[in-house]
């Protein structure tokens, strides 16, 4: 699995469409969001905290999309006759997506404390990075659940929606005390506002809430046996 593992992240790293959509795009709206009008020290450290999740949201769903396009292509059929069961197949394609959210959250934790002068102590950058990392793996596994179930053309519609409107809608963007009551309520238990809350527990100097860690567990189990189920259903059809 460590070599299926080795040669997924490369391919992943080698994709040009990756390096624009998940580590440039969130770069860019972070700096267009904290640097048109007035923009407050904390109002910067809090978009940088919700554009590193994004970015690492985006990275973590486009794994479902390179899984869609193997199945085109018959790779599925070769994984067949490994000794690999399908939990060791999603679990190797989740630490795929995994790994690859790391340059996501750097290059946008990197722009807030050298553009946006954002200031942490050491811990602070450290942990924020390791817990957004960590939460990222309910979202890879929602992107790996769609590509083993869709074609490669739907999938890349589903995965872009399933982005945008998480992201939009958890409060990525723009903070979620904007929204209507009845949205904010909804936001509050959607598995992107979770995961950023992750983040900005950090920057407050206090350890994730047990709701928090709660929801995303919920959505972690939910997602990965949508994706185990995805895939064997693809294995049979493929």
């Amino acid at each position: 699995m460590l070599a299926y593992l080795r040669l997924e992240v490369r391919r992943t790293l080698r994709d040009p469409g990756y390096v624009i959509s998940a580590v440039a795009m969130p770069v860019l709206m972070y700096l267009l969001f904290t640097n048109l009008g007035a923009n407050e020290s904390a109002w910067r450290t809090e978009s940088m905290i919700g554009m590193a999740a994004y970015g690492a949201l985006g990275a973590a769903m486009n794994t479902g999309t390179g899984v869609a396009e193997d199945k085109t292509i018959g790779w599925l059929r070769q994984l067949r006759v490994t000794p690999m069961s399908p939990r060791e197949v999603v679990a190797g394609r989740a630490l795929n997506g995994s790994v690859t959210v790391l340059p996501s959250i750097v290059a946008v934790f990197v722009a807030g404390g050298v553009v946006n002068g954002v200031r942490m102590d050491v811990w602070q950058w450290a942990a924020a990075t390791l817990l957004l990392w960590l939460g990222s793996l309910p979202f890879t596994l929602l992107g790996l659940g769609n590509g083993y179930r869709l074609t490669a053309q739907t999938t890349g519609v589903v995965n872009v929606a399933c982005y945008l409107g998480l992201a939009v809608l958890g409060g990525l963007w723009f903070p979620i005390a904007l929204f209507p009551a009845w949205l904010r309520a909804v936001a509050d238990y959607t598995p992107t506002h979770r995961f950023a809350d992750l983040g900005a527990s950090v920057t407050e100097h206090s350890a994730p809430g047990l709701v928090t860690v709660t929801v995303l567990l919920g959505w972690l189990l939910a997602f990965g046996s949508y994706a185990v189920v995805s895939y064997r259903r693809a294995a049979r059809t493929a």
